[in-house]
């Protein structure tokens, strides 16, 4: 039998949630990010993509200001205030230097105690393999973690007036295969329905790909990923993440 989930600290105050694509984090994650902001913490989001290579029958400038508008109030209906959208390209996001530097920018813009992102392993929990972006930002945000402590990696953020920030403690990583930690979600349901809702244009396309996509069922989806969490988490409504200390 699978060992109990461990409860995410809560000695903390201030999150910053790093993914590549508007709506990953509406997939689970921002249950917890509601459950956070309601107790009274800080969280805001970076979209490393505006999501421009999303939808196949739309094209990339469209796609992008459609699900760049439908993240910002997927975000407002979890309590998170701001966030912030780089440029890379969706689809074809490169791990390398000048994403580490993005990255660690905006940790130091930010300043947060902990770390959010999107599972970055080869493949998810039921085995099916996981996207570059998704892989490439996960590797990126865990050293630029490092980075932004650093004042002589990227030396010129400095020089812009970021300084060092050491603060980080951990990265939560959302939908992780290793996955040890739970955040109790009760409550919190209405909120990430309504917030995975907001990105109504990308369900519809998603619909569109066959009848009873799994994804296109918003709250069918997240109450028994909340459900099947809970089995772990002393019954309670719960999302997984896997703790990486940085």
């Amino acid at each position: 039998m699978a060992e109990p989930y461990a409860p995410v600290p809560d000695d903390w105050q201030r999150a910053l949630a790093v993914v590549a694509h508007p709506d990953d984090l509406e997939y689970g994650p921002a249950l917890a990010v509601a459950a956070w902001t309601a107790a009274g913490r800080e969280v805001s989001y970076l979209m490393v993509t505006r999501g421009q290579a999303g939808m196949d029958t739309v094209t990339p400038e469209e796609a992008g200001r459609i699900r760049e508008e439908e993240e910002i109030r997927a975000a407002a209906l979890v309590g998170v205030k701001e966030i912030e959208f780089l440029d890379h390209p969706d689809g074809t996001i490169e791990y390398g230097l000048p994403l580490r530097r993005d990255i660690a920018a905006a940790i130091r813009r930010h300043r947060p105690d902990i770390l959010v992102t999107l599972n970055f392993h080869e493949r998810w929990r039921g085995g099916d393999w996981n996207s570059p972006d998704h892989r490439h930002v996960g590797r990126a945000l865990l050293d630029a973690a490092s980075d932004a402590g650093n004042r002589w990696i990227f030396p010129e953020l400095a020089a812009e007036g970021l300084e060092p920030w050491k603060g980080v403690r951990y990265v939560a990583v959302g939908g992780s295969p290793f996955a040890g930690h739970a955040v109790d979600v009760t409550g919190c349901m209405d909120q990430g329905v309504a917030a995975l809702e907001a990105h109504r244009s990308y369900l519809d396309y998603l619909d569109d790909l066959g009848p009873g996509h799994p994804m296109a069922d918003a709250r069918g989806f997240l109450e028994k990923k909340v459900r099947t969490f809970g089995e772990r988490f002393g019954g309670v409504p719960a999302i997984a993440f896997e703790l990486i200390g940085v």
